[in-house]
């Protein structure tokens, strides 16, 4: 992220395990939340690979770092506009869910435009190190066709707008975090956007394992109400 390998695998270290947990969590009181409540555990992934291009780059060794900061774009292009989406039809029904296979689709396509050519082209992606924060910078397919603006713009309407089409208010209000943090990585992070919008999301996806603990405590104490208490699950 960026800071230094450090703070990446201690957002790892928070992220993994508690993400880990919060799938159990989601199992356990309401499975349409497993695919958001997996968010945090992908979060940390991606911030240990991080950590990994840090330490690749401290050490040297340029092949290494660009084999990690592919890993990492992975989760960038494809990871994110694909399982966000998804996500929050999970959590939809009717008219709404409809409105989200399209951007799912959409998700699917603009990830694969933009990760797969960084196979096929060499160079189309490289990794520089400032004193705290990597920059990542690529070559697009889409900059032959359209500005790069508009490129983010399409990225950043499928990984937040599918959180504010979701009728749960804790699911909105998550959405809402992740647009403060494209706010503040655009005016004081430009230069290495990928890296600091990644983290400011892993950050505030701590909101997401508060949001399915809670909803799974609420889940518990409802059944508790109820006439047999905990016994009548078994009946």
């Amino acid at each position: 992220m960026c800071l230094s390998a450090e703070v990446s695998f201690a957002a790892a270290a928070v992220l993994v395990p508690a993400g880990t947990a919060t799938i159990f969590g989601a199992i356990r009181s309401d499975v349409r939340y497993l695919a958001i409540g997996t968010l945090p555990l992908l979060f940390g992934l991606q911030q240990f690979v991080e950590g990994l291009v840090w330490t690749a780059g401290a050490a040297g060794d340029a092949a290494l770092a660009s084999q990690y900061s592919l890993v990492y774009m992975f989760f960038t292009w494809i990871v994110w506009p694909i399982w966000v989406p998804l996500s929050a039809y999970a959590l939809e029904a009717g008219a709404r869910r409809r409105i989200l296979i399209p951007l799912i689709i959409a998700g699917a396509m603009l990830g694969g435009l933009q990760y797969l050519p960084y196979f096929a082209h060499q160079g189309w992606l490289t990794t520089s190190f400032f004193q705290w924060s990597v920059r990542y910078q690529d070559i697009n397919l889409l900059d032959a066709l359209i500005p790069r603006a508009v490129t983010y713009a399409i990225y950043l309407t499928l990984v937040i707008v599918p959180f504010l089409l979701v009728r749960d208010r804790d699911v909105k209000i998550f959405g809402l975090l992740v647009m403060a943090v494209v706010v503040v990585t655009y005016v004081f992070f430009s230069y290495a956007y990928i890296s600091v919008f990644c983290f400011g999301a892993a950050i505030v996806s701590l909101h997401l394992i508060y949001m399915v603990w809670h909803k799974g405590r609420a889940t518990g104490s409802r059944d508790a109400a109820q006439p047999g208490g905990s016994c009548s699950r078994t009946l």
